[in-house]
């Protein structure tokens, strides 16, 4: 089906016994396993044990490197975030009008939900569990200083009288379209989606004509 990123960790393929001293790798690995673990069979689901396993190493090892589960959690949600903001970064920090920048910063988080599909289930997409043990609070931190980075080009493209509403209502409902978009179509890939790109550009279409003066 067009556009839609299928995962799964379901493939049988596990890592063999690697040798001690890989800190930094080992760890990124740890993290991708537990990530398709997490949204694979859900939070509850997922174990110290089975993420070991996912990697080769014995409960014992993995905890040389994490002390329980709600850590791994937050650790995945704070690498996340971290990728966002850096290609927010990018797109706030190039040259153009705010109008131009507002569109590449939505389709930059449209780009990330779908490069990124486990990973922004976890951050965008928690259960209370899940938001309990680690993901509101990088959530609540990372997530909000993206989120005034995100209100304030739309409040440049307000100051230069480019709005038909108040800023910050425009700024949550041109976020909510964008993340709407991603959301559906990673949890719902069984529908009938047109193209991918095709739908995003019509959403996005939609959303500055409505709320953006010409």
């Amino acid at each position: 089906m067009s556009g839609v990123t299928v995962f799964s960790s379901g493939s049988g393929l596990r890592s063999t016994r690697k040798p001690k001293g890989e800190g930094h790798a080992r760890r990124a690995e740890i993290l991708a396993a537990a990530e398709r673990i997490f949204v694979e069979v859900g939070y509850d689901g997922a174990t110290i044990r089975k993420i070991a396993d996912e990697v080769g190493l014995s409960s014992t090892a993995l905890y040389m490197h994490f002390s329980e589960k709600s850590e791994i959690l937050h650790e995945i949600c704070e690498v996340a975030f971290g990728r966002l903001q850096a290609a927010n970064a990018a797109v706030m920090e190039a040259a153009g009008p705010a109008e131009v920048r507002l569109r590449r910063l939505l389709e930059g988080y449209v780009d990330f939900g779908f490069d990124n599909p486990n990973a922004y289930r976890l951050i965008y997409l928690t259960r209370p569990v899940e938001a309990r043990d680690g993901a509101q609070s990088a959530s609540q931190k990372l997530g909000g200083e993206l989120f005034r980075s995100f209100e304030a080009i739309v409040g440049e493209v307000g100051a230069a009288g480019g709005l038909r509403s108040e800023p910050r209502a425009t700024a949550q409902a041109l976020w909510a379209g964008a993340h709407g978009i991603v959301s559906l179509m990673i949890t719902k890939p069984y529908f009938d989606w047109v193209d991918r790109a095709t739908l995003t550009r019509t959403m996005m279409d939609a959303l500055f004509v409505g709320l953006l003066k010409p």
